[in-house]
């Protein structure tokens, strides 16, 4: 029997709501929508298609069915603590490109190859060229001074008493105010940009500054647009102290990648950063076995199934 609807198309990235937060709430898929239902039985529906990412908060539960139609459509879902102030994991919602996979390991294991990419990120964060020969343990170090001082400037900015980037991830609580409003504004941040990395087709364990976890790569491309967006968000909500910081946080950071159309901009400069390296992807191998049954091209960006 021929299937009535067509095919799944996955809306790009650029062109999603950047991140959706949810909480005590049962995701399905009932008659054929993705919705969210609430301890008393309330369905909301949930455009699944057009969001990059959804941020899964305490007391909230996930079907089969609901995995299976993010994956389809390229929806990144991810795990958090309560307020956003932890990363827990991480559902990929279709898994790296082996052309770009290969493309992005080499350039990570040539060391000329990487330090090129390093200092692409370095120049693309900071505004202007690093400093000629110097390697990356020294650019990291140099970028780590930067990084020092660019806080103690922002938290001037908005009035706010800065003393360092200082966390216990046992026990974030006894966190400052500042700190904790930086961690959930980093988890946002964080979030999204893996929904792009694995949109991209790009594997985020493997890094180029970071290294040894399995968000490397999305720190490091995360790092490139932290202070211009993020940062300020998280000092300026912190200078009002408010009671409900994270929370305030997490919508000020939603709000902004929406005005800013951060996402429109992340996946063309993973491109940027990684064209550095001035390779072009490796061709594949004379006795490669090509696809049986080639996937047919869709609408969505390179990672996605479909």
């Amino acid at each position: 029997m021929p299937d009535i609807l067509p095919p799944l198309k996955p809306i790009a990235i650029k062109e999603r709501l950047s991140i959706l937060f949810l909480e005590y709430a049962q995701l399905d898929v009932l008659d054929g929508a993705f919705v969210g239902v609430d301890t008393i039985g309330v369905r909301t529906h949930i455009p699944v298609g057009g969001v990059a990412c959804i941020m899964l908060q305490p007391g909230t539960r996930v079907s089969h069915a609901a995995c299976a139609l993010a994956a389809r459509v390229g929806t990144l879902l991810v795990w958090i603590g309560e307020g956003g102030v932890r990363l827990y994991s991480a559902g990929q919602p279709g898994g790296a490109r082996a052309d770009r996979l290969l493309y992005q390991a080499k350039l990570a294991l040539t060391d000329e190859l990487r330090l090129k990419v390093v200092r692409k990120m370095y120049a693309l964060r900071f505004g202007e060229e690093p400093p000629q020969r110097r390697s990356v343990e020294q650019l990291r170090g140099i970028e780590g001074a930067r990084v020092r001082e660019t806080y103690k400037r922002i938290a001037s900015k908005y009035g706010v008493q800065w003393k360092a980037r200082n966390y216990d991830t046992s026990d974030w609580d006894q966190g400052d105010l500042p700190n904790r409003c930086l961690s959930a504004a980093t988890a946002c941040l964080y979030g999204v940009t893996e929904a792009a990395v694995l949109a991209a087709g790009y594997a985020p364990a493997i890094g180029f500054i970071h290294t040894g976890k399995p968000l490397s790569f999305v720190y490091d491309v995360a790092d490139v647009y932290k202070f211009e967006t993020v940062v300020p968000v998280a000092f300026r909500i912190a200078a009002t102290v408010p009671g409900n910081a994270e929370q305030q946080v997490r919508h000020a950071c939603r709000d902004m990648f929406r005005e800013s159309r951060l996402l429109q901009r992340i996946i063309p400069g993973i491109e940027e950063m990684l064209a550095a390296g001035e390779i072009q992807p490796p061709e594949p191998f004379e006795e490669q076995v090509t696809p049986a049954i080639p996937n047919e091209k869709g609408l969505g960006d390179a990672g996605h199934r479909g």
